[in-house]
């Protein structure tokens, strides 16, 4: 997961709450699926450059926005920080964990 995929996600649940509109408005509006808009909104898909500008033309704001920290509060800032730590964790753990399997193959 990158950086991006988690600013794009916080930032879309975000601007949601703030309008109070659903994932589900949020789809029909930008002529997608409510699940898609899920996937994006959890990290696992990253939409296309139309999506992203169709995106933030219903929320309301300028597509950059969507990956800015300007609105994070403090606490926002630090659990994201925390996210992207814990997630570089799983990575080198699974990496370490390849590799071991790698080289107990070779053994």
């Amino acid at each position: 997961m990158t950086n991006l995929r988690a600013l794009l996600a916080y930032n879309m649940k975000a601007r949601r709450q703030i309008l109070g509109i659903s994932q589900a408005k949020l789809a029909e509006k930008v002529s997608t699926s409510t699940h898609y808009i899920g996937q994006i909104e959890v990290k696992n898909k990253f939409p296309s450059p139309e999506m992203l500008e169709r995106i933030a033309a219903a929320l309301e704001i300028d597509s950059p926005q969507l990956f800015s920290m300007d609105s994070f509060t403090d606490e926002a800032v630090r659990r994201f920080q925390e996210g992207i730590l814990a997630d570089m964790g799983t990575a080198l753990v699974q990496a370490v964990n390849a590799r071991r399997s790698e080289l107990k193959k070779i053994s």
